[in-house]
């Protein structure tokens, strides 16, 4: 699995916001928006700030998906085997 910030996107759009934004009402640094752009890992103090600047919960801004779906559709469970 891995974490998407897609609703972290939709929600700065709906709020008319955009990076440069974010990064001024959270004071978080440039490489951890590029981060959350990659949809890598950053901290939960990163996403406590978010959340904090633009009054919301976690769940508003990320969620997890799965990555590792084969061309059949069915997804590999962390240990290796498949699930239909």
């Amino acid at each position: 699995m891995k974490i998407s910030y897609n609703k972290l996107w939709h929600l700065m759009l709906d709020k008319k916001m955009n990076k440069a934004d974010l990064k001024r009402a959270t004071g978080i640094s440039t490489a951890s928006i590029a981060k959350l752009g990659r949809g890598e890992n950053v901290t939960t103090d990163i996403l406590v700030k978010i959340c904090k600047a633009l009054n919301c919960e976690l769940n508003d801004i990320m969620e997890l998906s799965r990555e590792d779906e084969d061309a059949q559709g069915e997804v590999r469970r962390h240990y290796g085997s498949k699930e239909k």
